[in-house]
């Protein structure tokens, strides 16, 4: 989306998504001159796998938790928040709340990979979700089947499913937990 950007100036920038980072080393790749703060553990791998330093990873990852987190460090910092088109939650509003003057830039929109109608997973499937738009993309191609049970990675994907879906949330909120939570309901003998 974005072919450049000026990052002079900036003190911090606020990372809550691996792609995004992908997407800055792209189009700017002095941003690893910046300190940058990372909301959840697999965005700061990204990070420091690309040659940036994480000065603050956030221990909590829903909403205003974050915010609050977040905001102590933040605080007298000019900092930028790069961030996909759509977002589940306003962030900048939020810290705003907290005291901190974040910029925005939106560096990337997420869009859904087309799948076959054949292609709809089986009954009593086990479904993972990783992001709110992982939920939207899979509602857009296939009707939620009241047998399907989901794997959520947090509370704010969780607030995406449809009402009668059943889901457990993942014990952390990285791929490999959401994984690991499909396993353990596999592996019961009656997860519902």
């Amino acid at each position: 989306m974005v072919e450049s950007i000026d990052l002079r100036g900036y003190e911090g920038l606020l990372f809550t998504s691996k792609q995004a980072v992908k997407s800055i080393d792209r189009i700017a790749p002095t941003w690893k001159e910046i300190p940058s703060f990372a909301i959840g553990p697999s965005t700061a791998k990204m990070i420091e796998s690309l040659g940036g330093t994480v000065v603050y990873q956030a221990k909590l990852f829903y909403g205003v938790s974050v915010a609050k987190e977040i905001s102590t460090r933040c605080k007298n910092k000019k900092m930028l928040y790069l961030r996909p088109k759509e977002v589940a939650f306003d962030l900048k509003e939020a810290l705003s709340k907290q005291g901190v003057n974040l910029e925005e830039k939106v560096l990337y929109k997420t869009s859904c990979i087309p799948y076959e109608t054949s292609d709809k997973p089986r009954k009593n499937a086990i479904i993972i979700f990783t992001s709110p738009s992982t939920i939207a993309c899979f509602l857009k191609q296939f009707f939620w089947d009241k047998s399907y049970i989901a794997v959520v990675i947090g509370q704010t994907t969780k607030k995406h499913l449809p009402k009668e879906a059943y889901y457990k949330v993942a014990d952390e909120p990285t791929i490999e937990s959401c994984i690991a939570k499909a396993k353990e309901i596999l592996l019961s003998s009656n997860p519902k």
